[in-house]
């Protein structure tokens, strides 16, 4: 009878324990969750003419000036960046044209950066941002060009300027940014 006498306590008790237990509100907290998403970043630029015949070439007059339009765009949403333009001559086309680089541009050094390309810093953006490269988009035949200096030209040897646009971040990290030099030497190797 004792053993059924604790039994029957300890029942009742734990009946008890149970039905408290259960109304009793515990303070509780649960925070919403924080999703961090790490999205990407780039620098995207474009290079464009709308100048000359479908194969960018353009007829030589002697004292004429030449419509030539090359324009660099920086893509909306790019890093801030280095831009770089590079105009190659072919060996023979100081002697028949004459051209000015456009505002903005600062030239290389000719040392770590060679002579005939040129840059600027470009900040980040929403919008495209375009840049061009002649001044007042045009090249100028040389006065002194003769009709026998045109007829000895072949397809091989006619004077040619070629321009090609490069882009560079410009921060290294969140307190270093990178010089021209060394933004130049991201993009030449």
């Amino acid at each position: 009878m004792k053993k059924k006498s604790v039994a029957l306590v300890l029942a009742l008790a734990l009946v008890v324990v149970c039905i408290v237990g259960g109304t009793l509100a515990w303070l509780t907290a649960t925070t919403g969750e924080v999703k961090n998403t790490f999205t990407t970043s780039d620098v995207n630029i474009t290079l464009n003419e709308t100048t000359g015949d479908q194969n960018h070439e353009f007829q030589m007059i002697p004292g004429y000036t030449i419509t030539k339009d090359p324009k660099v765009t920086v893509i909306a949403g790019s890093e801030k960046c280095y831009l770089f333009v590079k105009l190659e001559k072919s060996t023979n086309f100081n002697s028949f044209m004459t051209y000015d680089m456009a505002s903005g541009w600062t030239q290389g050094d000719g040392t770590n950066i060679p002579l005939n390309v040129w840059y600027r810093i470009v900040n980040s953006n929403t919008s495209n941002q375009e840049f061009t490269v002649i001044a007042n988009n045009q090249v100028t035949v040389r006065g002194n060009v003769t009709k026998e200096m045109m007829n000895n030209l072949t397809d091989a040897t006619r004077p040619t300027l070629t321009v090609t646009a490069y882009a560079s971040q410009y921060m290294k990290n969140n307190t270093e940014y990178f010089t021209a030099e060394e933004a130049w030497k991201n993009v030449s190797n």
